[in-house]
């Protein structure tokens, strides 16, 4: 390990230079009283500032847009595209070069959308971002992470994020969990002068800390850049891609070397007119549009969620959450709302020395620097504390032990958590806190205690005082959310670290199936194949522990699902890490959202059916597009095969050698109302397709046997009407329109099938773009510009039989390749089609 680099080990006595706590003077700085009481005055601040001493890291490690512009000019298809517009400019036909614009296109857009989607990401990530506390002059406030300084005493709580290297002044009970650093899923306890690093977060207890390493040198920057980067990573939709382009790539060279062949020694024409013919036979071959168009729909994607407060850090997040099958949804804060109201107090037996439990509550409530939901219920309804003096002694809430409590001298060691932790199960007040839960109410135990609270034995012998009733009020957009789910054949599983009665009396009133029969956690397998059948088969789980959640998440994983976690709280941070998909809410803690793909920064379980009809909006329609560039790319592909095995032949045979049929104008007018226009509207209209896996197997099945009547039928229709290498201009022309009409009247039939099944602008759209084409060969002066003659009919009906025939080749082929795989072909859209 390098020394600049601190072990996340949290070893004190091991920590040497390079260490949080290894710099000598910082050390001084720190065990100085006075400067972590009062902090770092605003004179010191400033003079750290002007050393560069501040946490100078971007809020958000996204792509600059220097690296945006390269990206999106220095691409595989662009240098495809380049070489073969310098080969065209250099036969002076300047024209024949319209393809070039596609370079324009292809970089412009996807450098306008993908800087419009990082500066709204970027904004968004400044509302989800961990705001530290920090003392500065005396007193206590949240700022930015960028405006933490070197020496800076930073204030923790549970949940908080540790957001620079440092090393500990203050601890109370202070555990750190540093599972995102070592994978230890153990807390790990941090006594003063213990080091912490970035990346981090209390999962218990409180404290406070010195700021040893900030900016690029702490550990959350490697992090950060980790994490929150803006990129379009790995995916199914863009893996597939890129293996069509890299088998497109190698294919251009054989297929360029016979089309050259073919022109210059078979056919004998000039050199310029030899390489616009293999320019002509290769721009088709090269999908130009899929990738632009997956980076704008993904693009857009993000943008639309992100005006629903929907901040998604990583891109193919939006398709991985179409693809998922379970969610694992946390109860409290994301099925109800966060906020709590004080019910009723029931009094058990009598208190220790007369004391009022109502009164110990109030103290409890009070006491607490940093109250949870459950706290800050009580301490609104218990609103003066009692004279009991400052606590002797205190024990931080922790999702592990399931209790917290204070130890006030003569007036006793108080004690609230859980009914069925503190209490043998089966016991009266276990039951009745039971039953109380069974309608859906929180239940919490203030309890008397034999010891103090910090006590290694705590909480030793229990005696009940009062069960504490907390009413919960469920989110109102849960239950459309779960029937929306449901639906979509997604299970929706409830897992809490609460009461599983309780639980499952909430998921009841969401009518969650299998609610009635909730699990307790503590009964669950340790793992394996008998904890995978538990877990499959039930949907409520309560009491259930951190760790365990990760275990549940990794259990459905290996029985081939893919899981999303939702949580707002720290002891679903190592479940949200290890799910498929991770979504945490906006109010939660900051090491949840850290974490996350997905962030609600409104809190909304609701949002997550849009996110999911976002994904499925990428995923079907860039399948669709991708049908129709591909058909391009068969046909492209067989078409200049055949024409340059035609010349081979020639050779052999003493045949007379057929020429390549079109100019590069012509495969540029065919590509825009079959694919260009068309594959844009298509990529960004609504589809509620549920996201299926296979996407370059199933795209190919169309793709292949499409191109492959195309390719073909548009070879033989320019056979049939070829004069001969003696043929004239006019002749030329005729023949190549005659058989660009037959590719044009084919490929637009593959553009209906592909935009099945029909609505209402399916059907514009469809005859917008044949109008295009009646439009450019009616005109005269686009017949002029684009080479085309329709004036020999014979020969223009050749065209249009030959298209005839291959659209009923196209359509026959459809409903067959259905019939064989079992799927539902149908023309017209039904209500389960049109998404709300």
């Amino acid at each position: 390990m390098k020394q600049d680099e601190p072990a996340p080990s949290g070893d004190v006595d091991g920590c040497g230079a390079g260490g949080p706590a290894g710099d000598g003077a910082g050390v001084a700085v720190a065990t100085d009283p006075e400067h972590v009481r009062r902090g770092l005055t605003s004179d010191e601040v400033a003079q750290r500032v002007a050393a560069g001493q501040t946490n100078d890291v971007p809020a958000r490690a996204s792509r600059s847009v220097r690296d945006i512009v390269r990206g999106n000019v220095f691409t595989r298809i662009n240098a495809i595209l380049g070489v073969l517009f310098v080969i065209v400019m250099a036969t002076g036909s300047i024209i024949d070069g319209m393809f070039g614009l596609l370079i324009v296109a292809n970089s412009g857009i996807g450098i306008i959308q993908e800087i419009r989607a990082k500066r709204t990401l970027d904004k968004l990530a400044i509302v989800g971002q961990a705001r530290p506390v920090v003392r500065r002059d005396g007193a206590a406030a949240e700022i930015a992470p960028d405006r933490v300084v070197l020496d800076d005493i930073v204030e923790l709580g549970p949940g908080d994020q540790i957001v620079v290297d440092g090393v500990v002044v203050e601890s109370a009970n202070l555990d750190v969990d540093e599972s995102l650093l070592t994978g230890e899923a153990d807390a790990v306890d941090k006594q003063v002068g213990s080091p912490v690093l970035s990346g981090s977060f209390v999962s218990s207890g409180s404290g406070a800390y010195r700021a040893t390493k900030v900016g690029h040198d702490a550990y959350a920057a490697r992090l950060a850049d980790e994490a929150s980067k803006f990129t379009l990573v790995k995916s199914e939709l863009r893996g597939g891609i890129d293996r069509i382009l890299a088998i497109i790539t190698y294919l251009m060279i054989p297929a360029g070397a016979l089309i050259v062949y073919n022109q210059l020694f078979s056919s004998g024409q000039p050199l310029g007119p030899a390489l616009n013919g293999m320019v002509a036979a290769l721009v088709p071959m090269v999908p130009e549009g899929l990738v632009l168009m997956t980076s704008i729909a993904f693009a857009i994607g993000v943008i639309r969620l992100g005006k629903r407060q929907c901040l998604v850090q990583e891109l193919p997040a939006i398709e991985g959450l179409a693809r998922v099958d379970v969610v694992c949804a946390d109860k409290t804060g994301t099925l109800t709302e966060n906020g709590m109201r004080l019910a009723d107090v029931h009094v058990i037996g009598e208190s220790p020395n007369g004391q009022d439990p109502k009164a110990a509550l109030a103290a409890l409530a009070a006491d607490d620097p940093r109250p949870n939901a459950s706290v800050a219920a009580i301490a609104e309804a218990f609103a003066e504390r009692p004279a009991w003096g400052e606590a002797t002694a205190e024990a931080p809430f922790s999702s592990a032990k399931k209790w917290s409590g204070r130890s006030y001298g003569s007036h006793g060691n108080w004690i609230l958590g859980a009914p069925d932790v503190l209490q043998e199960h089966g016991s009266d007040v276990a039951r009745r806190a039971e039953e109380i839960g069974a309608k859906g109410l929180r239940v919490l135990l203030l309890a008397s205690s034999d010891r103090s609270v910090d006590d290694d034995a705590a909480p030793g012998t229990v005696t009940p005082r009062a069960l504490v009733v907390l009413e919960q009020k469920v989110r109102p957009d849960a239950k459309p959310t779960i029937e929306y789910f449901d639906s979509q054949h997604v299970a929706v599983k409830v897992v809490s670290g609460d009461n599983a009665v309780s639980v499952g009396a909430v998921a009841g009133t969401l009518d969650l199936p299998g609610a009635e029969h909730p699990v307790d956690a503590r009964t669950l397998p340790e793992g394996g194949e008998a904890l995978a059948d538990v877990v499959e088969e039930s949907t409520t789980f309560g009491r259930v522990r951190p760790d365990q959640k990760r275990a549940m998440v990794g259990a459905l994983q290996s029985r081939g699902h893919t899981v999303a976690m939702t949580g707002d709280g720290v002891n679903d941070v190592l479940a949200l890490k290890d799910a498929d998909i991770g979504v945490a809410m906006g109010s939660g803690s900051p090491a949840t959202r850290s974490v996350a793909q997905i962030v609600l920064l409104d809190n909304k379980f609701a949002t997550l059916p849009y996110v999911v009809g976002e994904g499925r909006r990428v995923i079907g329609n860039i399948e669709r597009v991708a049908n129709l560039f591909l058909t391009k790319t068969v046909y492209s592909v067989l078409l200049a095969f055949l024409v340059g095995i035609s010349g081979v032949a020639s050779q052999i045979f003493a045949l007379d050698p057929v020429p390549y049929p079109f100019l590069p104008r012509h495969v540029t007018i065919a590509a825009w109302f079959t694919i260009g226009i068309p594959a844009f509207v298509l990529s960004l209209a609504p589809n509620n397709e549920r996201a299926r896996s296979g996407f370059v197997p199933r795209v190919l099945r169309l793709a292949i046997p499409s191109g492959v009547i195309i390719g073909v039928t548009t070879f033989v229709a320019y056979l049939l009407v070829y004069a001969g290498p003696d043929q004239t201009q006019q002749q030329k022309e005729q023949a190549g329109t005659a058989a660009l009409v037959t590719l044009i009247m084919i490929a637009l039939w593959v553009l209906a099938v592909v935009a099945r099944p029909y609505t209402w602008w399916k059907i514009v759209l469809l005859a917008g773009s044949a109008l295009g084409y009646v439009v450019i060969f009616g005109v005269p002066f686009l017949q002029r510009f684009f080479a085309l003659d329709i004036s020999n009919p014979a020969v223009l009906a050749t065209g249009v039989t030959c298209g005839l025939v291959g659209v009923l080749l196209v359509e026959v082929a459809w409903w067959v390749s259905g019939r064989l795989r079992g799927e539902r072909r149908r023309l017209f859209a039904t209500g389960d089609d049109v998404p709300e």
